[in-house]
């Protein structure tokens, strides 16, 4: 998110949020109610109701920084409800995910097993 940032791990938190919460309010979620390290090397991510709004909160060397994205037309895919509060991303995936791609319902090619080349 920031040149010089290391992120380890990307965190989605299943459920919508209140979007009125800003830095305080969401990283007090953060460490509460998903039991997670605020100032750790990660992005927490967080969706609205409608799923066309994204904030995402991570630690910066001295500061929190929020980053927010709008779709003026569409839905960000989101995981299905499941009984963890998280749902965890490497960055490859949370760069797909913000291109559009549906992570949870349209899984990779099917892996073949041959025994023979003829």
């Amino acid at each position: 998110m920031h040149p010089g940032c290391r992120v380890e791990q990307v965190y989605l938190c299943r459920a919508p949020i209140d979007f009125r919460k800003s830095i305080d309010g969401l990283s007090a979620l953060v460490q509460q109610e998903l039991a997670l390290d605020p100032f750790g090397s990660a992005l927490y991510v967080f969706i609205n109701r409608q799923r066309n709004k994204m904030k995402v909160l991570y630690w910066h060397r001295n500061g929190f920084c929020l980053w927010y994205k709008r779709l003026e037309a569409e839905k960000f895919a989101w995981p299905d409800d499941g009984e963890a509060a998280t749902h965890t991303l490497d960055m490859a995936q949370f760069e797909w995910l913000l291109e559009g791609f549906d992570l949870w319902h349209k899984g990779p090619h099917k892996t073949l097993h041959f025994s023979s080349v003829s």
